[in-house]
């Protein structure tokens, strides 16, 4: 069962990476950083892109309009963060009991 638990928390926190490289990825292209042009970073770009839109539109949704600012993968970071801490510290202990 603790392994469940191990994979589970594995995945969010490769989620959470992939998360912060897609918020990296997004100011990197939006201020011209990286070539758009270029097959490899579009590759990578849409890749990110359809990882990480699927979870973060519902909270797009549901935030307020804060003009260019995008808060949603804070808020998603902050979900993960709670879910991990609620996994570990109250469901794996009384799993393991």
């Amino acid at each position: 069962m603790l392994a469940l638990f191990q994979t589970i928390d594995l995945a969010l926190n490769l989620y959470t990476w992939i998360l912060i490289g897609s918020a990296i990825f997004s100011w990197l292209y939006a201020f011209n950083v990286i070539n758009s042009s270029n097959q490899f970073v579009n590759s990578v770009g849409m890749f990110l892109y359809n990882v990480t839109e699927p979870v973060l539109r519902p909270i797009r949704r549901v935030l307020p309009n804060l003009g260019g600012i995008d808060i949603s993968p804070i808020i998603l970071l902050l979900i993960i963060f709670f879910i991990r801490s609620f996994m570990w510290n109250t469901i794996v202990p009384m799993v393991l009991r």
